[in-house]
């Protein structure tokens, strides 16, 4: 290999370099900060860049995505003195590549140390029993916090969540008991608030049935009234209607004699009866005597009725 063919080899390896080093491509939802001889000079978004060789070089590269960063678990003492440990996670987005490079050295760190910080102070302002339905709030609060110290280092703090609150061992048992005991005390509440409401129910019932009953009872009771009195009624007026068929029977001819005959057969018959029914039997003083019985009968008949008109 001859030097000359060398010399050209080596120069042209140079140039490859060079424009290697020239050309640049951002990739999407990125950020390269340049450099011009030791100060600031652009900011590149996503494309392919030239850049000026020996003069202008990429000091910071910056992802424009959301990225999670993991909060280490660290003791916290809550209002009522009380050790409890807490971790998260934060999430935040870079804004202004410029700003996070030169605003502060290592915004992670300093957003981590932040938090923190922040979380302890936040924790230590309630009491145990109400951190972990605090929670919400006291992320709010860490992420207020950290946006505002954020802000001139071009980062935007999105969201911060609490993974874990752990309290002591002794501590988590005697809320596990507590828990339970609460737990017993709503079972039994909500047992005797069922009894109840059964025994108001039967009541309620009972009462229900009683009030029917009694209205339906008073209702046969009017019923069978008002038919009785249509029976007393319907029969009155029956009787009625007899005798004065009867009545007017009479006056026909042959009609005292039907009535003698009627009265006989009555007579008879009712003495019969009065015999069967009775173990001891009172006879009048005229038993043997039916023809003045039925004379005497005929008699009141008589007098019982209207007088007739006189004959022309």
């Amino acid at each position: 290999m001859s030097g000359g063919f060398l010399v050209t080899l080596l120069l042209a390896l140079f140039v490859l370099y060079v424009i290697s080093k020239l050309a640049v491509v951002v990739p999407q939802q990125s950020a390269y900060v340049v450099e011009r001889l030791g100060k600031y000079s652009a900011t590149l978004d996503a494309g392919f860049h030239i850049l000026l060789p020996f003069v202008d070089n990429i000091r910071y590269k910056h992802s424009l995505k959301e990225t999670a960063i993991d909060i280490p678990e660290q003791v916290c003492i809550t209002r009522d003195n009380v050790q409890v440990s807490v971790d998260g996670i934060l999430y935040l987005k870079v804004l202004h590549p410029q700003r996070a490079s030169y605003g502060i050295s290592d915004y992670g760190f300093a957003l981590i140390q932040l938090a923190q910080t922040t979380l302890r102070s936040e924790i230590g302002k309630i009491e145990l029993d109400r951190t972990f339905e605090e929670r919400t709030n006291i992320n709010i609060q860490v992420v207020n916090e950290l946006d505002k110290a954020s802000d001139p280092w071009g980062v935007k703090v999105l969201r911060y969540e609490i993974k874990n609150i752990t309290p002591p061992k002794d501590v988590l048992n005697a809320m596990e008991k507590q828990m339970r005991a609460e737990r017993e005390k709503r079972a039994v509440i909500l047992t005797s608030e069922g009894e109840r409401d059964a025994a108001i129910n039967q009541a309620e019932g009972e009462k229900q049935q009683v009030i029917k009953a009694s209205e339906a009872k008073k209702q046969q009771q009017i019923n069978e009234a008002e038919g009785a009195a249509s029976a007393i009624l319907a029969i009155a007026q029956a009787t009625a209607e007899g005798l004065r068929k009867v009545a007017e029977t009479i006056q026909v001819p042959g009609g005292q004699e039907a009535v003698q005959l009627r009265v006989a057969e009555q007579y008879i018959t009712k003495f019969g009866e009065l015999a069967r029914t009775n173990n001891t039997l009172i006879l009048p003083a005229t038993v043997s005597d039916v023809g003045s019985m039925i004379a005497l009968a005929m008699s009141a008949i008589k007098q019982g009725s209207p007088t007739p008109p006189p004959k022309a």
